[in-house]
Parts: C-alpha cells; structure tokens; sequence
C-alpha cells in the first residue's frame, strides 16, 4: 500500500466518522424534537383539563350562588309579608297555653254540656310579635348563608 491509498483511506475512514457523527446528531435532535412535541402535548393537554374543570367549578359555583341569592330574596319577601300583615293586623300571632295554668280545675263530676276541651291560645303583642319575626329572620338568613358556604364547601371537591 502506499501513502497515497493510506491517506486516502484514513480520509475516507474519517470522513465515514464524521458522516456517521453528524447522522446522529441529526436522528438524537429529531427524536429530542420529538420529545419535546410530546410534553409540549402533554402539557397542552393538561392546562386544558384543569381549565375545562376550573370553568366547571366556575359555573357550578355561579349556579349555586344564584339559587342561594334567589331563596335569600324569597325568604325576605316572605318575611316583608309576615310583617306587613301584623302591621295591618291582618295576622295575630298566638301561642299555646296550658290549660292547667289558665282554667280553674275541671270538677269531679262533669254536667253534660259543660266540658270543654279545646285548645287554648293567648295572643301576641304586636312589638313582641315584631321581635320573634325579626329574629327569625335573622335565623333564616343564618341558615340560608350556612347552606350556601356548605355548597361551596362541596363544590371545591372534586
């Protein structure tokens, strides 16, 4: 062999090495391409479902929101009613008494049309009637406001 086929074949071998080198580099920087297009689509895919579920959530508290809003308006009108028709005395408000503590006791030997059974009722001052009113109120809006933290409560769980 002479120098000149050994030159060429050593420029031949190099020339193969880098050849395959480069091959190489350009298949490692396709399949790193690749890669990076993969979490780059899992990432994508990701954000998408936490936004789809936090647009969920959002909806879902929105919803809930306007039907607690909604019963609190009720409850309110409700309450405006009870008072306008006590301020009218259009409605009494009453409550039950024993009858041991207002009627005398019933004698031993009862006449035949004298026994009376019936329930027994005192009526309300109008300003305590407005009192027991007020705080019922206040009662309904208590539980209304509770019932809708619990919702809210239930709806940041998955």
């Amino acid at each position: 062999m002479s120098r000149v086929q050994l030159a060429l074949g050593t420029l031949l071998l190099a020339l193969a090495a880098v050849l395959a080198w480069q091959v190489q580099g350009w298949r490692y920087g396709r399949q790193l391409a690749q890669l990076e297009q993969a979490q780059a689509s899992a990432e994508t895919a990701r954000l998408l479902a936490e936004r789809e579920r936090r647009q969920a959530l959002e909806q879902r508290l929105a919803e809930s929101e306007t039907r607690h809003f909604k019963e609190l308006a009720d409850a309110q009108h409700a309450q405006a009613r009870l008072r306008d028709r006590l301020a009218t005395a259009d409605l009494r408000l009453s409550v039950l008494v024993e009858r041991d503590t207002l009627c005398s006791p019933v004698p031993a030997a009862a006449s035949a049309g004298g026994v009376d059974h019936a329930t027994v009722r005192a009526g309300l001052e109008p300003a305590h009637a407005r009192r027991i009113i007020a705080i019922t109120d206040e009662g309904d809006r208590g539980l209304i406001a509770l019932r809708a933290c619990q919702a809210y409560v239930r709806g940041l769980r998955p």
